[in-house]
């Protein structure tokens, strides 16, 4: 095969999984429109992860707005801290990003460095538009964040969301009394984001609005190593390119959850179990275990607020080991930075399991005199008494910067043992983010491949049945005879279990087989004359070609069962 890249996306463009955006306007970069195959590809590809996130791990999917306030996106640190380094080359005045073209100079850690010192490094670097040396260069912070006002005039200022997390956070009060105040639990969200990436040169893999399946799981920090399923998960065995690999060029190890975590190659059960879930979801769509690898952060480029972070990356022909998910150990930073700016709190009451005893001293103001003697200024003083370190002569205060004695006789100080029968805390919090468009285009690159049927050269998406756009086509041998009649009743058959299958009795009939290899149709059923004598018909499997004859009233259960994948299509021979 030719470069496998130009391949996938001229199929996808023919045939309607993936076109330019406003194409008739002249496309820009970063955008794309899902075309009536990729969109039910896309819509097939988000029901997996909800398979795996919503049924299976029980956590309820909500919906936030794509814009939100300022406020918001201080506390999380995108306004001051969510930019990428940019240049511009001096020839063609294209703005660039310095560690795209650092990389492609054989620059290491140009991430790491000052603008000064990249700046300096930049210079024998060719442009990576027109090609010509840089030279001198300037390099700057770029926001990534769409900036837009919300109402008329400027008085509110909002950006569209770089991420889904942010609207989950802010939802914490209420998530927690949805699940009743029970730790651990979790919300999970599908939808669009939005960076204003500097120059988008990689297809569907760097987009300027793409989509986003991210899960907050809030955990109690001290459970980490209890994650109530990870039996689920512990002898589940993968490869995994630890930190120290990679700083020794060494090879990935192969190792099961549960020797990860007691090994301390991941940080605990939480993060293993949802690095273990991800390579089972990957699997599911299609993508191949030997182009699968989980990559652990070094720890220059862990974020300062991680425990552990590790990222699913697959393989490209064109794009080399793309990152498409993150599996990340936040601890406590988000529902901390949010509390702090909006004043809300953001703990957990946790009940102790029998209650402890504390040594307390309380003071207790004479408020009728204090009030008298220290009128508006009384309240304060009262407020900063219970903080105060008082002696036999009273104690000291500060209330709007003058200090203020406090004689003992305006006070009582009584020590007291109370029952303690819990403490507030800030849980942390587990996120395993999902580029879907990423892994929309895994799947195509994937899923493609050539080989020869009946003796002519055919192109065929080799799709998982759970992904494939049209799950089985329905084909009349003939047009007549009543044979299309009969197919477009197992059609509608189809429709009414569920299944999306496709009628088509248009042409020979191996020039539908190939159409329908071509778009990832996993499986065909043909009416021919012996259904009319049997009420059989032929069910053909997409990669294999083989064909089993098949009762009419068992065709919706099977193909059910093969699309699910609890069944196998050599089972059936």
């Amino acid at each position: 095969m030719s470069d496998v890249f130009e391949n996938v996306m001229d199929l996808a463009k023919r045939r309607g999984f993936i076109w330019p955006t406003s194409e008739c306007y002249g496309a820009v970069a970063g955008f794309i429109d899902y075309g009536p195959l990729g969109a039910m590809m896309k819509r097939r590809v988000e029901n997996v992860w909800r398979d795996f996130y919503v049924i299976r791990e029980g956590y309820y999917e909500i919906e936030c707005p794509t814009i939100a306030q300022e406020a918001v996106f201080i506390a999380s640190g995108h306004v001051a801290g969510f930019a990428d380094k940019m240049c511009q080359c001096p020839h063609c005045k294209e703005f660039l990003r310095a560690d795209h073209v650092a990389e492609a100079g054989g620059i290491k850690n140009a991430s790491t460095m000052k603008n000064e010192e990249l700046s300096a490094a930049l210079a024998p670097c060719k442009c990576l538009a027109c090609e010509e040396m840089l030279g001198k260069v300037e390099v700057f912070g770029f926001n990534l964040m769409f900036r837009t006002m919300i109402g008329p005039g400027t008085q509110r200022v909002g950006y569209l969301r770089p991420e889904t997390a942010q609207g989950m956070f802010v939802d914490f009060a209420r998530l927690l009394r949805f699940y009743r105040d029970k730790l651990p639990f979790g919300a999970v969200q599908i939808g669009k984001s939005y960076r204003n990436e500097i120059s988008p040169r990689q297809g569907m893999i760097r987009l300027r609005e793409f989509t986003q399946a991210e899960a907050e799981i809030f955990v109690h920090p001290d459970e980490k190593n209890r994650h109530p399923k990870f039996s689920r998960y512990a002898d589940y065995r993968m490869p995994l390119l630890t930190s120290d690999s990679q700083l020794k060029d060494g090879e990935p190890v192969v190792l099961s959850m549960r020797e990860a975590v007691d090994k301390g190659v991941i940080a605990n059960e939480y993060v293993a179990y949802y690095v273990a879930l991800t390579h089972d979801l990957l699997i599911t769509i299609g993508i191949k275990p030997d182009r699968l690898r989980f990559r652990q952060h070094l720890p220059d480029e862990l974020a300062h607020y991680a425990n552990d972070c590790w990222d699913a990356e697959i393989f490209s022909g064109r794009f080399g080991w793309v990152e498409t998910v993150g599996i990340a150990d936040r601890t406590d930073y988000d529902l901390n930075a949010h509390a702090k700016q909006s004043g809300t709190p953001m703990t957990v009451f946790i009940q102790y399991a029998e209650p402890r005893k504390l040594a307390r001293r309380r003071i207790i103001p004479n408020m009728g005199v204090l009030g008298k003697q220290y009128r508006n200024k009384a309240k304060a003083i009262f407020e900063a008494l219970g903080n105060s370190t008082p002696t036999a002569d009273g104690a000291d205060v500060v209330i709007d910067g003058e200090k203020i004695h406090i004689p003992a006789s305006l006070f009582e100080v009584r020590d007291e043992i109370v029952d303690i029968r819990g403490e507030d805390i800030v849980p942390h919090v587990i996120e395993p983010s999902y580029g879907i468009d990423r892994m929309c285009y895994a799947v195509l690159e994937q899923a493609y491949d050539e080989d020869t049927a009946d003796g002519e050269a055919r192109t065929v998406m080799r799709f998982s049945p759970r992904v494939a756009p049209i799950q089985v086509a329905v084909f009349p041998l003939m047009t007549r005879d009543g044979l299309d009649t009969i197919a477009e009743e197992i059609t509608r058959t189809f429709h009414k279990t569920g299944i999306m299958a496709e009628y088509d009795d248009s042409g020979a009939l191996g020039r539908r087989y190939r159409r329908q290899d071509e778009i990832g149709t996993p499986f065909a059923v043909t009416v021919d004359y012996d259904t009319k004598e049997n009420n059989t018909v032929t069910l053909r499997d997409r990669d294999s070609m083989k064909q089993v004859r098949i009762a009419i009233d068992k065709l919706p259960s099977t193909v059910a069962a093969l699309v699910e994948g609890s069944l196998k299509f050599a089972e059936l021979e």
